[in-house]
């Protein structure tokens, strides 16, 4: 589709405010994401959408820069990019590439698509790594908080095959992962509800947990560490990831001020950046 987008580039202590203000645009039909240049350097926020943009000129200043995009289906376009890989015990792969998958690995099948989540960024790579270092006999009650595009929850339920639940506060990357665990014929073990954090009836009943999984940023992770302590049983472990490795010291105190101990980590790099998985274990 023929379309524009709008960007800025902005030093990483102005990110989180920038973004919190293009909240109400993220909610309409426009695309906001941002990435980081460099490490410890600025962040490069863009907005994608068609037709009008007076919506987005009421919201932005002058700083911000336009470019016409051409008459590409986009969707398509990222999907075609999207090549398989290996990760731990996992091959990821989109559904327009289903042949040649390697003997011995657990094929994920997720597109490029709305919901954040293919695999290919180190926060979910380190997670799916991790993920197979852990025993499954310890793990069968588990959850994966903001599940985006449910890989991770769908990864537990083919490397355990047990029920695993997953929640996100974006209606429509739940929809995306009940589709995406239904194609890798997980749907009877995968359920996936819209929630805050563990808010929603359907997961705080199912506390304590073995493990919770939460792949999201470093600011949420320590805004949920009192909850994440709470609902984990003693001797059960939090997964952690989305956070650079010059924030991990952030996360980790919150983490040790309410009873969870280190256990191991993962440092894997995108895009110039260093980003670190962090494995916790709540003291019996």
């Amino acid at each position: 589709m023929s379309g524009w987008k709008a960007w800025t580039v902005v030093p990483a202590a102005d990110r989180a405010a920038q973004e919190q203000a293009l909240e109400p645009l993220a909610e309409k039909d426009f695309v906001v994401t941002s990435h980081e240049v460099s490490r410890d350097g600025p962040w490069r926020i863009e907005i994608f959408g068609d037709g009008d943009r007076s919506e987005v000129l009421a919201a932005i200043d002058a700083d911000w820069r336009w470019e016409e995009l051409p008459d590409i289906d986009w969707v398509a376009e990222n999907q075609r990019s999207f090549r398989p890989f290996a990760v731990g015990p996992f091959w990821v792969h989109p559904s327009h590439v289903a042949d040649g998958i390697p003997a011995g690995l657990l094929p994920l099948r997720i597109d490029a698509g709305l919901a954040f989540g293919t695999g290919t960024h180190a926060t979910t790579r380190g997670c799916l790594e991790m993920l197979a270092t852990i025993d499954s006999a310890e793990t069968t009650n588990a959850v994966d908080v903001g599940c985006g595009s449910g890989i991770l929850a769908i990864a537990m339920a083919k490397l355990w095959r047990r029920p695993v639940l997953g929640g996100d506060n974006d209606a429509e990357a739940v929809d995306v992962a009940i589709e995406n665990a239904g194609l890798n014929g997980v749907g009877d073990l995968c359920r996936f509800v819209v929630a805050a954090g563990l808010g929603a009836p359907e997961l705080a009943q199912r506390t304590p947990y073995d493990l919770i999984v939460a792949n999201i940023l470093a600011g949420p992770l320590v805004d949920l560490s009192e909850s994440f302590a709470a609902a984990v049983r003693p001797g059960g472990r939090v997964l952690l990831s989305g956070l650079l490795v010059e924030q991990a010291a952030v996360v980790l105190s919150a983490y040790a001020r309410c009873g969870l101990v280190f256990e191991r980590r993962l440092d894997l790099e995108t895009g110039g950046a260093w980003w670190r998985t962090l494995l916790l274990r709540r003291e019996l």
